[in-house]
């Protein structure tokens, strides 16, 4: 009966307006790769990363073949000498290493994609929030490292195929060239990262380094500032609320409900006499 139908397409309403209410679309700045030269274009696992990139196996925007090239002096992924003013500590190049993993492996860097300037990628990372220990710790253990050049994006000589010291350039400590932590982490590659006070853990803020059976620790730091920038008037310490934009337009569920019941019942009478009793 007209009725019956009614009330069947009421419940099919209330049914979906409360899986939008309990089920909000994903946040689309989380669990992305950017468009860049050796990414994949979807996040997914990863059974065989090497080494310093192992962290990101069970979900990556890298393949076990980008992991391997990161841990080599003079990698085919960018023809990347680090090696230009002599040879650079371990100590120092694990670092460097993990950045690339980062960089290479990491679908938590949504928040932060930028268009590129052009050339070999469409999309770069800016402003990425370092914790201060990952860049700190960076610094420290690079600080007695010689380098010619402030920053590495750009301005090499790459007459013979891989980077160079420009003409007329002097091999300097890393100390000399950034005097402090914040000035490695935020001009080595043209502001892609940025040196924050706040502290591994604290969800504020991405980590080159973690524990991949604690975790990764990003995914919470993604959906934080994802929320943020749909949200910049929030204040900073306002925990991350779990619906989305979509989700937060649509009007509490109680308040459809008169509506989705006058649907329903239209002119049928009162409840009882199709035998449902009260709700």
């Amino acid at each position: 009966s007209p009725t019956a139908l009614r009330m069947a397409a009421g419940l099919a309403l209330l049914v979906l307006l409360a899986a939008c209410v309990v089920a909000p679309a994903e946040e689309p700045l989380v669990n992305v790769c950017m468009d860049a030269k050796h990414h994949k274009t979807q996040p997914g696992p990863e059974g065989d990363l090497h080494d310093q990139c192992a962290p990101w196996k069970d979900n990556a925007c890298c393949t076990a073949n980008t992991s391997s090239e990161a841990h080599k002096d003079q990698s085919k992924l960018y023809n990347f000498n680090w090696n230009h003013c002599g040879l650079m500590p371990a100590k120092c190049k694990r670092h460097f290493i993990q950045d690339t993993c980062l960089y290479e492996c990491s679908p938590n860097l949504g928040p932060w994609i930028d268009q590129a300037e052009g050339g070999w990628r469409r999309e770069r990372v800016l402003h990425v929030p370092l914790c201060q220990e990952d860049c700190e710790e960076w610094w420290e253990d690079c600080k007695d490292f010689v380098t010619c050049k402030e920053n590495w994006h750009k301005g090499w000589n790459w007459a013979t195929g891989t980077n160079r010291c420009p003409w007329g350039s002097l091999c300097r400590p890393f100390s000399q060239v950034f005097p402090h932590p914040k000035d490695l982490c935020e001009k080595i590659w043209s502001n892609s990262y940025k040196y924050t006070t706040e502290r591994r853990g604290g969800g504020r803020c991405i980590q080159m380094w973690f524990d991949p059976a604690q975790g990764n620790p990003n995914v919470a730091v993604a959906k934080f500032y994802a929320w943020k920038k749909r949200s910049p008037s929030a204040p900073v310490g306002t925990a991350t609320p779990g619906t989305d934009q979509a989700a937060r337009a649509l009007p509490p569920l109680p308040l459809l409900l008169p509506v989705v019941l006058v649907v329903v019942l239209g002119e049928a009478g009162d409840w009882g006499s199709h035998g449902w009793g009260p709700l």
